[in-house]
């Protein structure tokens, strides 16, 4: 029987007494004994476990184990040895000797929090956070909304150019005069929410945004693509309807997080971070199905109130989705606003209910909007 000097403290008070610790491993016990003890004691080997914060100089020092409600599961009462050999023995011969335990059903808890847990974020996101996006969307004073529309437009045209320096805008002065004669025929007489800031960037790309507090920007790439200044026109009042819809602003709240609906709320818009995330959001996500369809049904009673036929959109939407299939380098427009069969047949119908038509522009300013940025 292994024999060895050893240190027993026993938890109710600080004093250290010297015992002689004696392992009997036929039994599966250590027992002890010394001068403080009443009378010898001894502890199961399978019930001995390490404390957690383990002295240094070669100690081990062990409690017993016990199914007690506290969280660390063992008795106050603890023993040290520094005794190499009966350490190593110990080691070998208690067999949970390095285990931790826990409460019956602790697992499950777990488990259940983890659960509650994720339930809890996902509802933030898909839940909580839209509804707060959309409530705040509409509790945004107007010019801070304005504000932030302004820092995403922009980003937009550094994420663009890449360049902090460069200026995509075009100034054709006959191309903007025709641009601003559309926007009069899809705007005159309608109560609108926003004065309306529609700019062209000089750019390839084929897409159409509509940023927070009235701000559109067309890029030079759609007016290229498009078949007739009335398609024009349908995607413009698209984006109108996006604005006066507030999608823009919804989905810059949601892109931004829980942490950034203040920030965007209170009018922080310092370093353009939020500005950069949200248009990142604008240029790579598209809108949900519903704010689609609202779009949708505001261009149609817009070109139906200005008399501009909506056979223009039908055909651009029939032009996207026929690009669908061209390979890996689509328009962006398909991204963020992606066409179906359903939109083009729907603005074709619409076009045949129309009593009275005429083109949004001439011929000599159509030619002039498509060169907007010579």
């Amino acid at each position: 029987m292994l024999e060895a000097v050893g240190s027993f403290f026993d938890g109710s008070s600080a004093a250290k007494h010297t015992v002689t610790l004696r392992l009997d491993e036929a039994r599966g016990v250590l027992s002890f004994d010394g001068d403080a003890l009443v009378q010898p004691e001894e502890w199961p080997l399978a019930e001995l476990r390490l404390l957690r914060d383990q002295p240094e100089g070669g100690w081990l020092t062990f409690a017993r184990h016990t199914a007690s409600e506290d969280e660390t599961m063992h008795r106050e009462a603890r023993l040290s040895c520094r005794d190499g050999v009966m350490n190593a023995a110990l080691r070998a011969a208690a067999p949970n000797l390095a285990r931790r335990d826990s409460h019956k059903g602790t697992g499950a808890r777990v488990v259940t929090k983890l659960t509650l847990a994720v339930v809890a974020v996902v509802a933030m996101i898909f839940v909580i956070l839209p509804a707060m996006a959309t409530s705040l969307a509409y509790m945004m004073p107007r010019e801070r909304e304005v504000q932030f529309g302004r820092a995403v437009v922009t980003q937009m045209e550094w994420f663009l150019s890449g360049s902090t320096e460069a200026d995509l805008t075009c100034k054709n002065e006959a191309g903007l005069a025709a641009l601003r004669k559309m926007e009069a025929r899809l705007t005159s007489g309608r109560e609108m929410e926003y004065a309306l800031d529609i700019k062209v960037f000089d750019h390839e790309m084929v897409n159409a945004f509509a940023a927070p507090g009235g701000q559109i920007v067309i890029v030079r790439g759609l007016l290229d693509k498009a078949t007739s200044a009335d398609a024009v026109a349908g995607v413009l009042a698209h984006e109108i309807g996006h604005v006066e819809n507030r999608d823009a602003t919804i989905g810059a709240l949601r892109a931004a997080g829980s942490a950034g609906l203040l920030s965007m709320v209170l009018g922080d818009f310092s370093g353009g971070t939020l500005a950069v995330l949200v248009t990142e959001h604008l240029i790579s996500t598209s809108y949900t199905r519903e704010a689609e369809i609202r779009a949708d049904d505001f261009a149609l009673e817009a070109l139906h109130d200005a008399e501009v036929t909506s056979e223009g959109l039908a055909s651009f939407f029939e032009y996207m989705l026929g690009l669908q299939n061209g390979g890996p380098a689509l328009p962006a427009y398909l991204n963020t606003h992606p066409p179906s069969k359903e939109r083009a047949e729907k603005s074709r119908s619409h076009a045949a209910t129309q009593p009275r038509t005429t083109p949004v522009l001439t011929q000599e300013e159509w030619a002039a909007l498509k060169a907007i940025c010579d």
